[in-house]
């Protein structure tokens, strides 16, 4: 044993028991050097406490099974029903085949176009519904409004348009998609459009405020027709009618734009030629041909309508789309497919090459 003497003494120093405090000597007891006989009790009374303690043991372990005895009844639970160790056909039973092995982590797995696959179902391409080509149909805006359609931070999207998309492409990224975690599940792990994508990829606000839009009644479209466009109470009343909802047609907002550039009301032109912009990319529908009038709000001043973050807005209709895109019973897919497609392009430049080279 490594002598301690003197040990005592130095760790007195550094508490201050060498102070020569006469409050302290009397709380602290007389050290006195062990006598022999001293020494034997403790001896003795070691011995005893090992002992109690060796029965106390024997006490406890009484009650523990044997392990080594129970150990070919746990190996053949462990077995599955192909007779293998560790098998995985038990799990399948409660999970999906191929799929997650615990359904309540993404609950709508089972409606999802990814079991359906993996059943051996015959799952078609999805059809693309994109408005790319009525982007061009109204073109650029006349030079007095350019400056009105740059301040609102959409103009990117005017030479942003893909006109024709890959199903193919698209519908093996849709298959992909879980809306739970809102990722494309790939096998390099998972991946999702993001904010910075948006503002890389489209230059779009991202961090600017955000447009409460909210459902409208057929009463408050009409009065948003006619006091945003500037259109009679019976033309509003005859287009909502036609769209049965708070939706205008594309072609009849195209010709309030071009009307309204003859008369020279270019904050009115303005706002219809954006209603038809945004229509046609960032809140595509499956309509192909009507726009959901509660985006005009956002133009009822231009000079706020640069203070919203657009990219957040694509955003969010695009995790929306795809959601219902995944689902077995969709066979359509909306919203900017450019924002989509390019995103592929470009964190999967392979990808892209095969598409190219016509090899893909």
């Amino acid at each position: 044993m490594a002598r301690t003497r003197g040990l005592g003494r130095v760790i007195g120093r550094l508490v201050g028991r060498d102070k020569h405090d006469d409050h302290d000597a009397v709380d602290v007891p007389e050290r006195r050097r062990p006598t022999a006989s001293v020494r034997r009790q403790r001896v003795h009374q070691m011995n005893a406490d090992a002992r109690d303690m060796a029965e106390g043991v024997a006490d406890m372990t009484d009650g523990v099974p044997d392990l080594a005895a129970e150990a070919p009844e746990m190996r053949a639970n462990i077995q599955g029903a192909d007779g293998a160790e560790g098998s995985d056909a038990d799990d399948a039973a409660e999970g999906f085949p191929g799929g997650p092995r615990d359904p309540s982590v993404l609950a709508s797995f089972a409606d999802h176009v990814a079991h359906a696959v993996w059943s051996g179902q015959e799952c078609p391409d999805l059809k693309l519904v994109s408005h790319g080509r009525k982007v061009t149909l109204i073109g650029r805006p006349v030079p007095e409004i350019e400056g009105l359609v740059a301040a609102t931070g959409l103009s990117p999207l005017i030479d942003c348009s893909v006109i024709a998309g890959d199903p193919r492409l698209i519908s093996a990224f849709v298959e992909r998609w879980h809306g739970e975690t809102s990722t494309f599940h790939l096998p390099v792990g998972e991946l999702t459009i993001t904010l910075d994508d948006l503002s890389s990829l489209l230059h779009l606000p991202i961090t600017s405020a955000l447009h409460n839009f909210h459902a409208l009644s057929t009463e408050e479209t009409r009065f948003l027709l006619t006091k945003l466009l500037e259109v009679s109470a019976e033309e509003a009343r005859a287009e909502t009618k036609l769209t049965r909802g708070a939706y205008v047609r594309l072609g009849w907002v195209r010709d309030i734009y071009e009307m309204r550039c003859q008369t020279r009301q270019w904050i009115v032109a303005a706002r219809a030629y954006l209603l038809h912009l945004v229509g046609c990319t960032l809140f595509a529908n499956k309509s192909a041909t009507y726009v959901h009038v509660v985006r005009l709000d956002a133009f009822r001043d231009l000079a706020q309508s640069g203070g919203y973050a657009w990219g957040v807005a694509a955003l969010v209709h695009m995790y929306d789309q795809l959601d219902e895109a995944s689902r077995t019973t969709t066979r359509q897919l909306t919203g900017y497919l450019t924002l989509l497609q390019c995103w592929i392009y470009e964190h999967f430049p392979s990808v892209h090459q095969c598409v190219t080279d016509d090899t893909y």
